[in-house]
């Protein structure tokens, strides 16, 4: 039975929200300039899109390429390395703005410090950033990676000095061997899932993935009608959501999160209604890797469940046919280079736009001629086999 494109919208909520204080304008400011202060660092490209936005009928796409990020091709390490650096301050009994990058990497506080191990699970993109922060940091890094996850992602993982390998669990699964390793072995979890008793860490990649909105933000010729994020445990999907929502309040744009078919754990709780997690198992074999997770982040959700407006669940050839569309534009606009995960909000909100079937959906939306709508690009090839299947054999086609 073939896939479909399912949209839930959520009705304006009053009273009590979640505070999104952690998630600042001025705290995102703070987490920029500790990112700032590695010497790799480089602004990553806004791309205006202008052109395709014409053909798409829409009045602008901006895109936020983090492609370019570090030079590891994906936003992740945003997250894992602001987290990291707060645990150290925190060891330290210091504020992280007394630590920028060239008092972590001194001697003075390696010797303070002595050797710490950082464990994670991940995917490949995660699990990079981690392992690259570590090396960096003259510390050491375990990474497990679910079943069916690609060689390439590893080899990368591995080239950065971290003890990584392929399990034969699922994403959720490797979560909880990662726990348990740190539990029996004293090492450090750096996991962007949340759950009791596990939220410091989380909530600080959070505010690690702020950087990235800040950059946008600041970028932006206008302000967006629409913001389309994808999402996976939904921890970048809650930490964009709680940064924009607070920088505009009640003119935020409108603010819609997409996940695939067979890993739609945010839709699903947001579709219950219920107040509780609600989890996807099994092998969730989409091609959309990195968000191949079937077990929301109690603190994303809490953000997303008060302040995104619409939570869509799609198809698999959508995200590869918004891979085809990014690295290929139409002519004057400057190519995206996106993998499965990056492309999928975009992939997504391409298909509502041209398909006729989804007239409906687009009116739902609010999507028009008017519209500027913003997608982030989290991830470029990491896949390189897998990229050139899809945008030049045509994979995953219709």
């Amino acid at each position: 039975m073939k896939e479909e494109l399912k949209l839930i919208q959520y009705p304006e909520r009053t009273g009590a929200k979640f505070s999104l204080d952690f998630m600042s304008l001025e705290n995102a400011r703070k987490v920029q300039a500790f990112h700032g202060s590695f010497p790799m660092y480089q602004e990553t490209p806004l791309v205006n899109l202008k052109e395709t936005a014409k053909i798409l009928g829409v009045g602008g796409i901006y895109v936020k390429d983090e492609a370019f990020r570090f030079g590891l091709k994906a936003f992740k390490v945003l997250g894992g390395s602001y987290a990291m650096g707060s645990y150290l301050a925190q060891k330290l009994g210091r504020s992280i703005q007394e630590l920028p990058y060239e008092r972590l990497v001194s001697a003075e506080v390696k010797k303070e410090l002595g050797d710490i191990t950082f464990v994670t699970a991940t995917d490949g993109n995660h699990g990079r950033g981690v392992a690259w922060t570590a090396s960096r940091l003259g510390q050491k890094a375990v990474v497990y990676m679910p079943r069916g996850s690609a060689r390439e992602r590893l080899e990368n993982i591995q080239a950065e000095g971290a003890q990584a390998s392929i399990t034969d669990l699922n994403y959720d699964e490797a979560v909880r061997l990662a726990n348990r390793q740190a539990q029996e072995k004293g090492w450090v979890m750096v996991q962007d899932t949340a759950w009791e008793g596990y939220e410091d860490i989380p909530e600080w990649i959070m505010q690690g993935y702020g950087t990235m909105g800040y950059e946008a933000f600041c970028q932006l010729p206008e302000k967006p009608t629409h913001i389309f994020l994808q999402a996976g445990v939904g921890s970048m999907a809650g930490a964009v959501t709680g940064f924009f929502a607070g920088v505009y309040g009640k003119e935020r744009p409108v603010i819609t999160i997409v996940e695939p078919n067979k890993a739609d754990c945010i839709f699903r709780t947001a579709q219950a209604s219920d107040g509780k997690l609600h989890f996807v198992t099994g092998d969730m074999d989409t091609i959309m890797a990195g968000l191949a997770c079937g077990e929301p982040c109690s603190i994303g959700w809490k953000v997303l469940k008060d302040y995104a407006d619409n939570f869509i669940s799609c198809p698999d050839y959508m995200a590869a046919q918004g891979m085809r569309i990014l690295g290929n534009p139409a002519a004057g606009d400057d190519r995206v280079i996106a993998g499965e995960s990056g492309a999928s909000a975009f992939g997504c909100v391409s298909e509502i736009l041209r398909n006729p079937e989804y007239a409906g959906i687009k009116e739902k939306l609010g999507l028009n001629e008017h519209s500027r709508i913003l997608f982030f690009n989290t991830e470029g090839d990491t896949d390189q086999e897998n990229y050139r299947s899809i945008v030049w054999d045509g994979a995953y086609g219709k």
